[in-house]
């Protein structure tokens, strides 16, 4: 059973997606996921085709949000992500998509 306080603390990952992730509804699909998640941040395309995206919220949801973006929607071809936690002290209101 998780701790309490994974449900607590807010965690922040920047995300770097590889793989055909533009023009299959992968910035839109993170966006829905995102909101039922319950986690906040941004998605936006790269110009090299790839996918960026900040992730924040407690721990337990952003595990779960990125394990999605490691497969993301079904059109979508995920090949590589990187993921690093980032300690910021900016604190999102909402995800959106740019």
């Amino acid at each position: 059973m998780p701790s309490p306080d994974l449900d607590i603390r807010i965690e922040t990952y920047y995300v770097h997606v590889k793989g055909l992730v533009q023009g299959v509804g992968f910035r839109h699909a993170t966006l829905r996921r995102a909101h039922a998640l319950g986690v906040r941040g941004w998605v936006a395309n790269l110009e090299d085709g790839s996918v960026e995206a900040m992730i924040q919220g407690p721990a337990n949801q952003v595990d779960l949000m990125l394990e999605w973006l490691r497969r993301g929607p079904p059109h979508a071809r995920v090949t590589d992500l990187v993921s690093e936690e980032r300690y910021i002290e900016k604190r999102f209101e909402r995800f959106e998509q740019h």
